[in-house]
């Protein structure tokens, strides 16, 4: 067990941030999967811009690895150009 004050914020706010990060990550991964699951394509391409912010964020972030990122969003704009 951490014996310094400052150990110990350190575990704190890890706790925190892990928290956090799980929270986001989830979050994005449940609109990738929406956005998956949507027919229409002028939702769909609404829905795109959206997720494709949200990834960006989280890459920015270094929650979501960059090329991780870069190859959902092309995924995912390949597949609302077909639709």
């Amino acid at each position: 067990m951490a014996n310094h004050k400052s150990a110990l914020k350190r575990i704190r706010s890890n706790e925190a941030k892990r928290v956090l990060n799980k929270y986001q990550h989830k979050t994005a991964r449940n609109a990738v999967r929406d956005l998956r699951a949507v027919e229409d394509k002028t939702e769909a391409q609404s829905k795109l811009a959206k997720v494709v912010s949200m990834l960006d964020k989280l890459s920015k972030r270094n929650i979501i690895h960059k090329n991780k990122v870069a190859n959902l969003k092309s995924k995912l704009t390949k597949h609302v150009a077909t639709l």
